[in-house]
């Protein structure tokens, strides 16, 4: 049997104390943020020796295999004569973004700052000269923006007790990490925590060696030195502050406590100079949208270049959402994940107080349709134009609940990438949570709104944060109540996906459904790929297992086996969802 994937514990701890809470209120709040990746690495922009390096720019050092020596040659190179910190925190401010988070140290070992604690810094090893973090600070003040700083902990390729380097270092001779911690970690640590004013969070990444001990370690020393301070979950063993999900990882559905999702325009996160694979602004903005609705920040990344110029494809789509957000920024500051816990086909939901946000993003026409709402609607309008009032129709189903929600609408969008309306309620939102055919006709099943059954001796299935499963014995089975309105054939599919850090998808594996009174069955294969901005990073494929009748409205109880996983796959069956179509 292969060895089981086990993905790294990036999930935050849950707040236990009232400064736990608070020291969380601002960030969550935020819900959009800025990255920067900026570092030596922008100067070869994705080529060494001539020769274009496969992946992301910053790991370039890693990918090519360059020795110290030769990668140190770049810092002589680097002076960023365009760099204006007032002009990345104001453009931060421009898009709507609440915080910044900027590379201090990556991978690579060079900090970007001025640094008492090497030499291998901005200060000491360029021609630059100058401090440019001392004046992000300044700038990020005076735009009222969150200022936070990445740093590696664990890999530094510049470092013979750290993790990463293999080639300098060779993998097989002991490695001093505690010592690395001590005499390079920590004290960046104080530097940036003491000389740049307060810091709303440190950034973490890529926990490898960390132990549990450390982790924690280093999550109480950046409290004890600014105890409003955040850590990201990428400390590793499930000590940070919030969690952080994979690059790019878009969620299946609203997930508990406090999580964030780094993301890029292009495919690279520093620099690249052929990387031009640029998101439109449409699709960042129905991500933006889709991870509010589940409850998930949003950190997108800009790479700048050797120059310090951000690239103008990321500034035009920033300024373009930012244009949107300062019309319809309500439905994202400030709001807590969608209640009915599923993703819909149209879009997403927000709320705040007595308000549900309905961004959508696929325009219903002149009619939309919302089921299982039980409040009464006060008001509803788009939120572009607050003081035209849409026109509310509500029914009540046979427990005298308010089921069936109608809104009359223009018949086109006015906003043709997310348009906002909003529902003011009678009190706090109230929804039927039972997956339920939506009124496109489609039903989605997800792992975490199903029911495990895992009878006595046989191991449970494993639905981790990202929505897919990690299911390796076929005794266990999944089930879900679901509740069907418009009778109809339904075509069943099984979507399965890739793991974080395996990204690979394993075949396999032979399920069967059991629905009203039929079975399906069938191995699971790779043959259909689900195109999206969702799976784009972590490719889905879907599987026709055939149709079935439902006659009938009513609930019905949809329940998925494993006829077979293969005991060779370490991510085990990887579900993503069950689709009726």
């Amino acid at each position: 049997m292969a060895t089981r994937y086990r993905d790294r514990n990036t999930r935050g701890r849950q707040p236990e104390t009232p400064d736990d809470t608070e020291r969380l209120a601002w960030w969550r709040a935020a819900r959009f943020g800025m990255f920067i990746h900026w570092g030596l690495y922008a100067i070869p922009a994705g080529t060494w020796q001539g020769q274009p390096i496969p992946g992301i720019g910053e790991w370039i050092m890693h990918r090519a295999r360059i020795p110290i020596a030769e990668y140190e040659k770049l810092a002589p190179q680097f002076n960023p004569v365009k760099f204006d910190a007032k002009a990345w925190a104001q453009l931060a401010k421009d898009a709507g973004m609440q915080y910044l988070v900027i590379t201090s140290k990556h991978h690579d070992g060079f900090a970007i700052f001025d640094s008492a604690a090497s030499t291998y810094d901005i200060r000491d090893a360029t021609p630059f000269g100058r401090d440019p973090l001392k004046e992000l600070a300044a700038a990020c003040r005076e735009a009222g923006i969150r200022l936070g700083f990445y740093h590696s902990q664990d890999q530094d390729w510049h470092e013979p007790g750290a993790s990463g380097n293999d080639w300098d270092f060779p993998a097989d001779k002991p490695r001093d990490f505690e010592g690395y911690l001590r005499s390079k970690v920590k004290p960046q640590l104080r530097e940036l925590l003491t000389n740049y004013g307060p810091i709303g969070l440190i950034w973490f990444d890529t926990p490898i060696l960390i132990t549990q001990a450390q982790s924690e370690a280093l999550v109480n020393f950046v409290h004890e030195l600014q105890p409003q301070c955040l850590a990201s979950g990428r400390i590793g063993n499930g000590a940070g502050d919030y969690g952080s999900l994979g690059d790019n990882q878009i969620p299946a559905g609203a997930i508990d406590g406090a999580w964030e999702t780094p993301a890029t325009m292009n495919d690279t996160w520093g620099f690249k100079s052929d990387d031009h694979n640029w998101k439109s602004v449409d699709t960042l903005l129905r991500l933006l949208a889709d991870l509010a609705g589940k409850g998930v920040n949003y950190l997108l990344n800009v790479g700048p270049t050797a120059l310090g110029e951000i690239p103008a494809p990321s500034v035009e789509r920033l300024r373009a959402i930012g244009q949107w957000m300062r019309v319809n920024g309500e439905a994202i500051y400030g709001t807590s994940a969608n209640p009915y816990g599923y993703a819909f086909p149209w879009g997403a939901i927000t709320a705040k107080g007595a308000k549900l946000y309905l961004l959508i993003t696929r325009w219903p026409g002149d009619q939309f349709t919302l089921y299982g709402l039980r409040n009464q609607v006060r008001k509803a309008y788009l939120l572009a134009a607050p003081t035209t009032p849409l026109q509310v129709e509500q029914a009540r189903d046979g427990a005298g609940q308010y089921d069936v929600l109608t809104l009359r609408m223009p018949a086109q969008a006015p906003d043709p990438r997310v348009t906002v309306a909003v529902l003011e309620l009678d009190g706090a939102p109230s929804v039927d949570r039972a997956p339920r055919q939506q009124p496109d006709g489609t039903v989605a099943l997800i792992p975490s709104m199903g029911e495990r059954d895992t009878p006595s001796g046989a191991e449970g299935i494993e639905i981790a944060q990202s929505g897919l499963t990690q299911w390796y014995d076929p005794a266990s089975a999944l089930t879900w109540r679901m509740r069907v309105s418009t009778p109809r054939t339904f075509e069943v599919r099984v979507v399965t996906g890739t793991q974080r850090g395996l990204r690979v998808w394993e075949t396999g594996h032979r399920v069967a459904v059991h629905v009203a009174g039929a079975t399906l069955e069938a191995d699971l294969t790779p043959d259909e790929r689900i195109e999206s901005a969702h799976a784009h990073y972590f490719p889905e494929f879907a599987t026709r297992l055939g149709t079935v009748r439902i006659d009938r409205p009513g609930v019905y109880d949809l329940r998925l086996e494993a006829r077979a996983i293969n005991p060779e796959a370490r991510g085990g069956l990887a579900l993503a969802r069950v689709v009726l179509t």
